[in-house]
Protein backbone atom coordinates (compact mmCIF):
# COMPACT_ATOMS: atom_id res chain seq x y z
CA UNK A 1 0.00 0.00 0.00
CA UNK A 2 1.78 3.13 -1.03
CA UNK A 3 1.96 5.99 1.80
CA UNK A 4 -0.72 8.73 0.25
CA UNK A 5 -4.11 9.15 -0.04
CA UNK A 6 -7.29 10.24 -2.46
CA UNK A 7 -9.49 10.07 0.16
CA UNK A 8 -12.65 12.00 -1.15
CA UNK A 9 -11.46 12.41 -4.26
CA UNK A 10 -13.90 11.19 -6.90
CA UNK A 11 -12.64 9.48 -10.08
CA UNK A 12 -14.02 9.19 -13.50
CA UNK A 13 -12.25 5.91 -14.79
CA UNK A 14 -13.60 5.00 -18.97
CA UNK A 15 -13.51 1.69 -20.11
CA UNK A 16 -12.89 0.34 -17.00
CA UNK A 17 -13.97 -3.60 -17.84
CA UNK A 18 -10.93 -3.83 -20.33
CA UNK A 19 -7.09 -2.91 -20.89
CA UNK A 20 -5.85 -1.55 -17.63
CA UNK A 21 -9.47 -0.83 -16.09
CA UNK A 22 -9.94 -3.35 -13.19
CA UNK A 23 -6.64 -2.78 -11.46
CA UNK A 24 -7.06 0.67 -11.93
CA UNK A 25 -10.58 0.49 -10.16
CA UNK A 26 -8.91 -1.54 -7.66
CA UNK A 27 -5.91 0.51 -6.59
CA UNK A 28 -7.77 3.57 -6.96
CA UNK A 29 -10.32 2.25 -4.65
CA UNK A 30 -7.63 1.38 -2.26
CA UNK A 31 -6.36 4.38 -1.52
CA UNK A 32 -9.36 5.82 -0.93
CA UNK A 33 -11.26 7.71 -3.96
CA UNK A 34 -14.56 7.14 -5.19
CA UNK A 35 -14.22 5.57 -8.88
CA UNK A 36 -16.78 5.91 -11.38
CA UNK A 37 -16.35 3.13 -13.80
CA UNK A 38 -17.77 3.38 -16.53
CA UNK A 39 -17.44 0.37 -19.52
CA UNK A 40 -19.81 2.32 -22.40
CA UNK A 41 -18.33 3.01 -25.78
CA UNK A 42 -17.52 6.69 -26.33
CA UNK A 43 -16.89 6.44 -30.18
CA UNK A 44 -20.88 8.42 -30.18
CA UNK A 45 -19.82 12.29 -30.25
CA UNK A 46 -22.47 12.87 -27.78
CA UNK A 47 -21.04 9.69 -25.04
CA UNK A 48 -18.59 11.83 -23.56
CA UNK A 49 -20.49 14.48 -22.20
CA UNK A 50 -23.38 12.31 -21.32
CA UNK A 51 -21.12 10.47 -19.57
CA UNK A 52 -19.87 13.55 -17.76
CA UNK A 53 -23.43 14.23 -16.87
CA UNK A 54 -24.00 10.90 -15.24
CA UNK A 55 -20.69 11.37 -13.40
CA UNK A 56 -21.50 14.28 -11.93
CA UNK A 57 -18.14 16.76 -10.45
CA UNK A 58 -15.27 14.51 -10.57
CA UNK A 59 -11.30 15.58 -9.66
CA UNK A 60 -9.80 13.00 -11.87
CA UNK A 61 -10.65 11.64 -14.83
CA UNK A 62 -8.93 8.19 -16.32
CA UNK A 63 -9.37 8.40 -19.64
CA UNK A 64 -8.52 5.07 -20.63
CA UNK A 65 -9.11 3.95 -24.05
CA UNK A 66 -7.49 0.99 -25.91
CA UNK A 67 -7.94 -1.47 -28.24
CA UNK A 68 -5.87 -4.30 -29.83
CA UNK A 69 -3.51 -2.94 -31.75
CA UNK A 70 -3.85 -3.84 -35.90
CA UNK A 71 -0.68 -5.61 -37.53
CA UNK A 72 -1.23 -4.41 -41.18
CA UNK A 73 1.79 -3.57 -43.53
CA UNK A 74 1.40 0.41 -44.39
CA UNK A 75 0.63 -0.36 -47.90
CA UNK A 76 -3.00 -1.97 -46.87
CA UNK A 77 -4.06 0.40 -44.14
CA UNK A 78 -7.36 1.08 -45.01
CA UNK A 79 -9.23 4.26 -44.07
CA UNK A 80 -11.65 2.13 -41.87
CA UNK A 81 -8.60 0.67 -39.69
CA UNK A 82 -7.17 4.27 -38.76
CA UNK A 83 -10.94 6.00 -38.37
CA UNK A 84 -11.96 3.34 -36.16
CA UNK A 85 -8.37 3.70 -33.79
CA UNK A 86 -9.08 7.25 -34.14
CA UNK A 87 -12.96 7.32 -33.22
CA UNK A 88 -12.36 4.95 -30.06
CA UNK A 89 -8.71 6.58 -28.64
CA UNK A 90 -8.03 10.17 -30.40
CA UNK A 91 -11.75 12.20 -30.43
CA UNK A 92 -13.14 10.80 -26.95
CA UNK A 93 -10.61 12.88 -25.16
CA UNK A 94 -11.55 16.63 -26.33
CA UNK A 95 -14.68 15.38 -26.23
CA UNK A 96 -14.35 14.27 -22.92
CA UNK A 97 -12.56 17.61 -21.86
CA UNK A 98 -14.82 19.88 -23.03
CA UNK A 99 -17.30 18.31 -20.50
CA UNK A 100 -15.53 17.96 -17.42
CA UNK A 101 -12.69 21.07 -17.60
CA UNK A 102 -15.14 23.82 -16.94
CA UNK A 103 -16.17 22.12 -13.67
CA UNK A 104 -12.67 21.41 -12.59
CA UNK A 105 -11.77 25.29 -13.59
CA UNK A 106 -14.49 26.53 -11.13
CA UNK A 107 -13.73 24.27 -8.19
CA UNK A 108 -9.76 25.23 -8.80
CA UNK A 109 -8.23 22.44 -9.81
CA UNK A 110 -8.54 18.69 -11.08
CA UNK A 111 -6.20 15.68 -13.04
CA UNK A 112 -6.69 14.62 -16.24
CA UNK A 113 -4.31 11.54 -17.07
CA UNK A 114 -4.03 9.66 -20.55
CA UNK A 115 -3.42 6.14 -20.79
CA UNK A 116 -0.88 6.29 -24.07
CA UNK A 117 1.42 3.62 -25.63
CA UNK A 118 4.95 3.93 -26.29
CA UNK A 119 4.30 2.97 -29.38
CA UNK A 120 4.35 6.32 -30.42
CA UNK A 121 7.69 6.60 -29.11
CA UNK A 122 9.31 4.18 -30.71
CA UNK A 123 9.30 2.53 -34.10
CA UNK A 124 7.62 -0.75 -34.38
CA UNK A 125 6.78 -2.42 -37.69
CA UNK A 126 3.40 -2.83 -38.64
CA UNK A 127 1.73 -0.43 -35.97
CA UNK A 128 1.32 2.65 -38.76
CA UNK A 129 -2.08 3.14 -37.60
CA UNK A 130 -1.99 2.43 -34.34
CA UNK A 131 1.22 4.76 -33.49
CA UNK A 132 -0.25 7.48 -35.40
CA UNK A 133 -3.51 7.05 -33.00
CA UNK A 134 -1.58 7.05 -30.11
CA UNK A 135 1.28 10.03 -31.03
CA UNK A 136 -2.49 11.90 -31.92
CA UNK A 137 -3.11 11.02 -27.87
CA UNK A 138 0.05 12.17 -26.72
CA UNK A 139 0.36 15.71 -29.04
CA UNK A 140 -2.93 16.31 -27.18
CA UNK A 141 -1.89 16.14 -23.60
CA UNK A 142 1.34 18.05 -24.80
CA UNK A 143 -0.83 20.57 -26.18
CA UNK A 144 -3.64 21.12 -23.42
CA UNK A 145 -1.42 20.17 -20.46
CA UNK A 146 0.48 23.89 -21.33
CA UNK A 147 -3.07 25.50 -21.17
CA UNK A 148 -4.62 24.32 -18.42
CA UNK A 149 -1.91 24.40 -15.77
CA UNK A 150 -2.60 28.11 -14.90
CA UNK A 151 -5.92 26.58 -13.97
CA UNK A 152 -4.33 24.20 -11.37
CA UNK A 153 -5.74 21.12 -14.00
CA UNK A 154 -3.04 18.64 -14.68
CA UNK A 155 -3.17 16.75 -17.61
CA UNK A 156 -0.45 14.35 -18.20
CA UNK A 157 -0.18 11.09 -19.89
CA UNK A 158 1.12 7.61 -19.60
CA UNK A 159 3.06 6.15 -22.33
CA UNK A 160 2.44 2.12 -21.97
CA UNK A 161 4.07 -0.85 -23.10
CA UNK A 162 5.30 -4.85 -22.24
CA UNK A 163 2.60 -3.96 -19.01
CA UNK A 164 0.83 -7.12 -18.17
CA UNK A 165 -3.01 -6.44 -19.20
CA UNK A 166 -5.53 -9.30 -21.36
CA UNK A 167 -6.05 -6.90 -23.90
CA UNK A 168 -2.02 -6.72 -25.23
CA UNK A 169 -0.66 -9.44 -23.28
CA UNK A 170 -2.62 -11.99 -22.84
CA UNK A 171 -1.90 -15.41 -21.34
CA UNK A 172 -1.30 -17.00 -24.41
CA UNK A 173 0.94 -14.47 -25.73
CA UNK A 174 3.03 -14.34 -22.17
CA UNK A 175 3.37 -18.28 -22.79
CA UNK A 176 4.61 -18.35 -25.92
CA UNK A 177 8.47 -18.83 -26.17
CA UNK A 178 9.19 -16.45 -28.88
CA UNK A 179 7.19 -13.78 -26.98
CA UNK A 180 9.47 -14.39 -23.54
CA UNK A 181 12.88 -14.46 -25.96
CA UNK A 182 11.61 -11.18 -27.22
CA UNK A 183 11.30 -9.11 -23.80
CA UNK A 184 14.74 -10.27 -22.98
CA UNK A 185 16.09 -9.45 -26.09
CA UNK A 186 14.45 -5.71 -26.15
CA UNK A 187 13.11 -4.71 -22.44
CA UNK A 188 15.97 -3.92 -20.09
CA UNK A 189 13.99 -4.47 -17.33
CA UNK A 190 13.76 -8.35 -18.76
CA UNK A 191 9.63 -8.84 -17.68
CA UNK A 192 6.04 -7.34 -18.14
CA UNK A 193 5.50 -4.18 -15.87
CA UNK A 194 3.04 -5.25 -13.71
CA UNK A 195 -0.50 -4.31 -13.79
CA UNK A 196 -0.27 -3.10 -10.37
CA UNK A 197 3.14 -0.78 -10.90
CA UNK A 198 1.66 0.52 -13.43
CA UNK A 199 -1.85 1.36 -11.66
CA UNK A 200 0.26 2.55 -8.74
CA UNK A 201 2.14 4.84 -10.93
CA UNK A 202 -1.10 6.23 -12.41
CA UNK A 203 -2.13 6.72 -8.76
CA UNK A 204 0.96 8.84 -7.69
CA UNK A 205 0.38 10.90 -10.71
CA UNK A 206 -2.97 11.89 -9.05
CA UNK A 207 -1.61 12.80 -5.53
CA UNK A 208 -3.19 15.54 -4.54
CA UNK A 209 0.18 16.99 -2.89
CA UNK A 210 1.82 16.97 -6.26
CA UNK A 211 0.78 19.29 -8.70
CA UNK A 212 3.85 20.23 -10.58
CA UNK A 213 3.90 18.15 -14.15
CA UNK A 214 2.91 19.90 -17.10
CA UNK A 215 2.04 18.27 -20.47
CA UNK A 216 4.20 15.45 -19.70
CA UNK A 217 4.45 12.08 -21.50
CA UNK A 218 5.64 9.26 -19.40
CA UNK A 219 7.15 6.16 -20.48
CA UNK A 220 5.53 2.94 -18.75
CA UNK A 221 7.71 0.38 -20.50
CA UNK A 222 10.58 -1.06 -18.73
CA UNK A 223 13.26 0.76 -20.60
CA UNK A 224 11.88 -0.46 -24.03
CA UNK A 225 12.30 3.23 -25.21
CA UNK A 226 15.34 4.10 -23.06
CA UNK A 227 17.44 1.43 -24.87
Amino acid sequence: MSNFSLSGQRVLLTQADAFMGPVLQEVFSELGAEVIADSSALNDPQAPAALAERAGDVDIVLAHLGLPAPQTPVVDVADEEFTQLFEHMVYPLPRLARAVFPGMIKRGGGRFLVFGSASALRGMKRASSYSMARGAQLAWVQAVGVEMARHNVQVNAIAQNFVDNPTYFPREVQDNPKFQERLKREVPLGRLVSAREDALFAASLCNPDIACFVGQVFPVCGGWVTR
